[in-house]
């Protein structure tokens, strides 16, 4: 989440005094799911609340974020193997993308 986004929702939570208990968004899922669909729909774009959540958990990820925070913290999965499997599909083409990166990275050249 951006920073300043992070701080918005804070400031909120703090004047709107809510508690841990509190729903910081009084909707359901439905609601939500139905809201994320329309929005999509407006910008020609299909998308879910499941999309918004894989791309939060890889771009945590991809910006160093340990798998053990995006799980616990971030995803609220009860099992590590349940973010590793969400994590471990990549495809093809992305993996491809990586290899020169992994190449010009001299942590990761092998010195004999």
């Amino acid at each position: 989440m951006p920073e300043a986004v992070a701080k918005r929702i804070s400031d909120y939570i703090r004047d709107a005094n809510l508690s841990a208990e509190d729903r910081l968004f009084p909707i359901c899922y439905s609601t939500a799911r139905s809201m994320i669909r329309n929005h999509g729909a407006r910008l020609k774009v299909s998308i879910t609340p499941h999309n918004l959540r894989r791309y939060s958990e890889t771009y945590a990820s991809r910006s160093g974020v340990p798998l053990e925070i995006v799980s616990k913290v971030i995803l609220r999965h009860q099992n590590l193997k349940t973010t590793q499997s969400y994590l471990g599909k990549v495809r093809e083409a992305e993996a491809i993308r990586w290899i020169p990166r992994l190449g010009s990275d001299r942590r990761s050249a092998c010195h004999f």
